[in-house]
């Protein structure tokens, strides 16, 4: 087996803010924003639903970017795929950390302006997300597991 190594991280969430532009030249730009994930649990001894929330910086560059600038807005549930990037700076004379997901692949899952539009759909100009099917495995299938 080979002793290789993977970067890989997938978010489900949702925004916490707008996403911010940042344009450096004609070409090259970078969009920034946090989504939330969250996870919940009913504690067994007191029946208290619990709620954790964990909040992520995600980085977009050029094309991607520019497609979240347009279409995505705070709230909005989000799928992005992509790797951890590690960031330190000094500020006031204090070292500074941040850890960042670096976005290479990203599905809109619902938009603000999508269910604004929903009971119109003639108004509705954003593409909409290719339906996911779940097919269930025929019976008589001669498989041998």
């Amino acid at each position: 087996m080979a002793a290789g190594t993977i970067n890989k991280v997938i978010l489900i969430g949702n925004l916490g803010d707008e996403v911010k532009m940042h344009y450096f030249d004609d070409q090259n730009c970078v969009g920034r924003f946090p989504i939330a994930t969250s996870e919940s649990y009913t504690n067994k001894q007191t029946g208290e639903k619990i709620t954790n929330t964990d909040w992520h910086n995600i980085v977009v560059r050029n094309g991607l970017a520019k497609v979240c600038e347009k279409y995505l807005s705070k709230g909005d549930k989000v799928y992005v795929e992509g790797k951890l990037k590690n960031r330190q700076w000094e500020q006031d004379g204090i070292k500074r950390y941040s850890t960042e997901v670096h976005v290479n692949e990203m599905t809109m899952l619902s938009t603000k302006n999508n269910s604004a539009n929903a009971n119109n759909p003639q108004q509705n100009q954003q593409p909409s997300a290719p339906e996911t099917k779940t097919v269930a495995p025929e019976e008589n299938d001669d498989l041998p597991f």
